[in-house]
């Protein structure tokens, strides 16, 4: 389908599209509409681009592998340049676009590529991660699936109180629901072979935690870029005045979920309250939290397995 144009010219809709997306938005009304009228041709921009990096770099293969990754690269870069375009109208989209992705690939080991996130277990974890950047949910879920933490343990460690607490049930209900599902999807994981992330935890927990906890430091380093600047790490004796004086519930969410080292800290600090002594650890989980009557894991034995000593687990009993 063409379009005639007042000069005589015919455009196609993509490319009627494309000319609307160079022009300036100046509200942020006209931005969203824009936006979610031109989804298509902005992430297979982005996939484009994602792909020339690749390519410039010596980092891309003619397989399906990249093909997915450099896809979810697109997801990703779309979906922060939806959240954050709207603060910067006036604005061309599609030349804010282009300079979120010129910003992300001039970072130092832009998209933290590694080989090692091609296997299922470094593309789950790169998916959570990427998730969590743009997704509240995702970010509570981060708790989970590297640590363990059911609902209640992670409103213990952060502090919260009622109404924040109640956040946090609602983020693990909706995560629950649809977005594991929907981050899976975008990953680009089969049911085959998260089947295999599941084998491999049921039979060897342990060489599996400890790839995660050697890839989790790479992970997090790339995806707190996005991380406000006032964001950074703190010391024992702040993090100890932050919860007493009861202030900095976000930082608390974002830092720690994407802090292995912070995480460990204040988990360590307040043992007391949320694993009855034993040390924190990794211990990934695949599947989200099941609803009601489950057992959550955390500090005993790792890789969600019961083998009946349950003295030297703690367990706690969870419902959405």
């Amino acid at each position: 389908m063409s379009t005639k144009l007042p000069d005589g010219k015919a455009m196609r809709d993509g490319q009627i599209f494309s000319a609307r997306l160079n022009n300036v938005v100046t509200t942020e009304r006209e931005f969203d509409e824009l936006v979610a009228k031109s989804l298509p041709e902005l992430l297979d921009r982005a996939t484009g681009q994602t792909k020339r990096f690749l390519r410039e770099t010596n980092q891309w293969g003619d397989d399906i592998t990249h093909e997915k990754l450099a896809l979810r690269w697109g997801y990703e870069l779309v979906e922060r340049f939806v959240v954050f375009g709207r603060t910067e109208v006036p604005c061309r989209p599609f030349f804010l676009l282009d300079s979120l992705i010129a910003k992300s690939f001039s970072q130092p080991d832009p998209l933290c590529y590694h080989k090692e996130l091609l296997t299922p277990v470094g593309r789950f974890l790169d998916g959570l991660a990427s998730r969590a950047v743009v997704s509240r949910d995702a970010l509570i879920a981060l708790f989970y699936h590297f640590y363990g933490f059911s609902q209640a343990h992670v409103v213990k460690l952060l502090g919260f109180g009622q109404a924040e607490s109640q956040r946090v049930y609602k983020n693990f209900e909706r995560w629950r629901q649809t977005g594991w599902q929907r981050t899976m999807n975008e990953t680009g994981l089969s049911g085959s072979e998260i089947e295999v992330l599941e084998q491999e935890l049921r039979t060897r927990p342990d060489h599996l935690n400890h790839e995660v906890d050697r890839l989790m430091p790479v992970l997090q380093s790339h995806y707190r870029k996005s991380e406000p600047e006032h964001y950074p790490c703190l010391s024992e004796q702040k993090w100890g005045q932050l919860f007493h004086d009861d202030y900095g519930h976000d930082y608390r969410v974002w830092h720690l979920a994407f802090c292995r080292d912070c995480f460990l800290e204040v988990a360590d600090r307040r043992q007391a309250e949320v694993s009855s002594g034993l040390k924190p650890q990794v211990n990934l989980h695949i599947h989200p939290l099941k609803k009601g009557g489950v057992l959550a894991l955390f500090g005993g034995d790792r890789g969600g397995r019961h083998h009946g000593n349950t003295r030297a687990q703690r367990l706690s009993r969870t419902s959405a």
